[in-house]
């Protein structure tokens, strides 16, 4: 249970700190990077699975790189349901996506090894 709510906060200071490198990607608060970053697991656990699925094959022409695509589709998703949380465009969030999984794997790195 520990662990999950240290990832929780890890993403939501991703978030944060990605609105402050990405121009279009905003986050009014810290209670609003902590929906976003609940909303963003939420959706990525149900209908980024789907789509990771379904767009498998195009994912393995790409060598991967379409997952970064998903990835900018589910923050653009999430921007949409989430208030005080906003992604002013694709390229936004595509460059988001690839911030968020780098600070993501490091952050994680540091804190559980």
């Amino acid at each position: 249970m520990l662990y999950l709510v240290v990832n929780w906060l890890l993403s939501a200071v991703s978030l944060i700190i990605v609105a402050h490198l990405v121009s279009g990607f905003h986050v009014a608060s810290f209670g609003a990077a902590l929906l976003a970053a609940l909303a963003i697991g939420l959706i990525n656990a149900t209908l980024g699975l789907l789509l990771k699925v379904i767009t498998f094959p195009l994912t393995i022409v790409t060598f991967g790189l379409f997952l970064l695509v998903i990835n900018a589709l589910m923050l653009r998703l999430a921007s949409a349901v989430v208030p005080g949380f906003e992604v002013a465009g694709f390229w936004p969030a595509l460059l988001g996506a690839i911030i968020l999984a780098v600070l993501n794997t490091v952050m994680r790195h540091l804190v559980f090894r």
